[in-house]
């Protein structure tokens, strides 16, 4: 089969590669019909992120029909279901599955002793990303192996295309938990950086949860018109003050919801923070740039919750933990626990409240995948979101 291969920093390529099989009773294998570019994605094309190996199959955003079942899968699976896969692999019987906890799913990291050594703990396995969490193959290509798939799957119905349906694999629900985890009122300002994918998906969210008014902020022309378009103020930071311009919005008291929903590759460059972070990645001597992460501190109200859904890899530098802890800063974090949401996700796609293709920018064929990381992680053409079609 075809699939989306990672070779090196900045170097995916399109490859023949061994059809998947099954491998255990719990295994299914789909045929994907659509899978998509996450930024996600971009953290290994970049190499930020630590565990790649030449030969690893790329993607966590899938979605097709199944044409294998394992025996033990059977009771849930057939073949012709028509299945979101999402990114996280869950076994639904652990602790912390039974608590819904599903991104942090005790069994389904097959490398979890590496993941305790680097966090403390074992996360849950993941689709098409480092082997810290498992070393997956990802579902940038014709067929996907999906392990434990009587839990891991959501199955979807006909007659919804698959681009409505496609983002329930991952940035839907990670905008929507993003938003959750504020415990949003009807007073608050919510403040969200990053316009990408995930910042969309979260302001859209922000509105449905009933946010009085949703700031983005962003400097991509076409991220910022689509982030309007949701119902968002919007802020460049290129252009303007982000701190000056949030306390204008507020009266001077601070949003009292912020999201990142950038996460390890912040590009600001005018700010002395950014600059900082940019001279101590280039000597490895810090793996994330959290500009972002420092801003939202400062600008937060008291008593406020900075939501963090935007990926980080490693160890930040300089963040005010005492403005945090001085102000009663609640912060709240992880990875998305995608099957807590998608039931009341996909009523909401199916009544017409959201229709998720909004984001869609470019379609194209697997074979295009190559270009389009590097389209796609310079912003060129105006890319917000790419979907691939094996």
């Amino acid at each position: 089969m075809k699939a989306l291969v990672w070779h090196g920093t900045t170097d995916i390529r399109c490859d023949s590669v061994p059809d998947p099989q099954i491998e255990h009773p719990r295994d299914a294998i789909i045929k994907v019909t659509s899978c998509a570019i996450c930024g996600s994605d971009l953290h290994l094309y970049d190499h930020f992120m630590p565990g790649m190996k030449s030969g690893d199959i790329m993607g966590h955003e899938s979605m097709g029909e199944v044409v294998e079942v394992g025996s033990e899968s059977k009771g849930k699976l057939k073949v012709g279901d028509r299945v979101v896969i999402p990114f996280t692999i869950i076994c639904g019987e652990c602790d912390q599955c039974k608590r819904g906890n599903f991104s942090v799913c005790e069994r389904t990291n097959r490398n979890g002793h590496i993941a305790a050594k680097a966090f403390g703990h074992t996360t849950a396995g993941l689709f098409g990303y480092t082997h810290l969490t498992g070393g997956y193959p990802g579902g940038q290509a014709e067929y996907l192996r999906v392990p434990f798939a009587d839990t891991t799957h959501i199955k979807v119905p006909d007659g919804i295309s698959d681009e409505k349906l496609l983002f329930l694999s991952d940035i839907f629900p990670t905008g929507w938990q993003a938003a959750v985890q504020c415990d949003i009122e009807p007073t608050d300002t919510v403040a969200i950086w990053g316009a990408g994918p995930v910042g969309q998906m979260a302001i859209r969210s922000a509105i449905l949860l009933g946010a009085k008014q949703v700031v983005a902020i962003d400097r991509v022309p076409e991220r910022l018109d689509m982030a309007r378009a949701g119902g968002a103020i919007t802020i460049n930071f290129d252009e303007e003050s982000v701190i000056e311009r949030l306390n204008e919005l507020t009266n001077g008291k601070g949003p009292e919801k912020c999201i990142d929903a950038v996460g390890m590759e912040s590009h600001a460059t005018a700010t002395i923070d950014a600059m900082y972070d940019r001279v101590k990645q280039a000597t490895m001597m810090e793996t994330d740039r959290p500009h972002v992460l420092r801003e939202m501190a400062y600008v937060c109200r008291p008593a406020g919750t900075l939501s963090v859904p935007g990926v980080y890899g490693g160890l930040l530098d300089k963040i005010p933990f005492g403005a945090i802890m001085n102000k009663g800063l609640t912060i709240r974090t992880g990875q998305t626990h995608v099957n807590r949401w998608t039931d009341d996700l996909l009523r909401r796609i199916e009544e017409g409240q959201i229709d998720p293709s909004f984001v869609i920018t470019h379609t194209v064929g697997l074979d295009q995948g190559p270009d389009m990381y590097k389209i796609f992680r310079d912003k060129q053409d105006g890319c917000i979101k790419v979907v691939l079609k094996p």
